[in-house]
């Protein structure tokens, strides 16, 4: 399919793996300016490689480190980025972290305040420095990356289950407010999608249980996530393919809407 935003610039943070990096080889094979963002260097460089041997019809992808929870950096990124390809068209949030998990009453203050500070105030952050540079071109779209957590949470993750539930609020808020200047603002919901994250997570789990991954991922499914019909782990491609599809033409009218890519893990019709 024709996304129909050839030449248009997407800025993807979170953009050195998973998610992000999967994003960026679909927007740059439809002919779209890649600006790739993450903490890191070397992987970061590594990834636009990556992504340069999808390039399609002139594209130029770059990569610019910056730290999501520090606002002086991620000011700095909109001011690259503009000074690059003169403004942003898309906006793909994808920086975040599982952070502290376990009983409640174990989680400290500075828990709590490491994932709002990335999950929740870093969304805060990239969308008030790119905001004004779309409101000038009147075309964009911006897409956040919830979780099924802010819809069906699980009690191991309750700093990242409140922070996952104010993206979509966050995303919503936005779109009440700015949609009505001529761009889109919409979130996706990924269940249990194999990212560096989970990837840690399972490693973590099979050392602790003395058990091989392939067994820890399937003891996973069968007593964490049982509600995950189609029986397997995502794929950060699929993921991905939505939030192309967000970031796309055909979405012009799709906007504070949060979709769920997650294997029918949600137990609910209405979340």
């Amino acid at each position: 399919m024709d996304l129909k935003i050839k030449g248009k610039t997407a800025v993807i943070t979170g953009g050195d793996s998973g998610m992000g990096l999967a994003t960026a080889k679909i927007l740059a094979s439809e002919g779209v300016n890649i600006v790739l963002s993450d903490k890191t260097t070397e992987e970061l460089e590594n990834a636009a490689e990556e992504v340069r041997k999808f390039a399609k019809d002139g594209a130029t992808v770059v990569a610019i480190t910056a730290d999501v929870t520090k606002n002086e950096e991620v000011i700095e990124l909109a001011k690259q980025a503009k000074d690059k390809f003169g403004t942003t068209d898309m906006l793909v949030h994808c920086a975040g972290i599982r952070g502290a998990a376990g009983d409640f009453l174990t989680l400290t203050d500075e828990d709590w305040l490491e994932s709002i500070d990335v999950d929740l105030m870093g969304a805060v952050r990239v969308c008030r420095a790119f905001i004004p540079q779309i409101q000038k071109s009147g075309w964009g779209r911006i897409v956040l990356v919830a979780s099924e957590n802010a819809l069906q949470p699980y009690e191991e993750e309750t700093p990242y289950n409140a922070c996952k539930a104010g993206i979509i609020n966050l995303t919503k808020c936005l779109s009440r407010a700015y949609s009505k200047e001529g761009f889109v603002i919409n979130c996706v919901s990924p269940a249990y999608v194999k990212t560096p994250m989970t990837e840690e997570m399972m490693d973590q789990l099979a050392e602790e249980r003395d058990t091989s991954k392939d067994e820890v991922i399937q003891w996973f499914l069968d007593n964490k996530r049982p509600n995950i019909v189609v029986d397997r782990r995502g794929k950060a491609e699929e993921v991905a393919a939505v939030i192309a599809f967000l970031c796309s033409e055909h979405a012009s009218y799709v906007t504070g809407s949060n979709y769920r890519v997650d294997g029918g893990s949600v137990g609910t019709a209405f979340g």
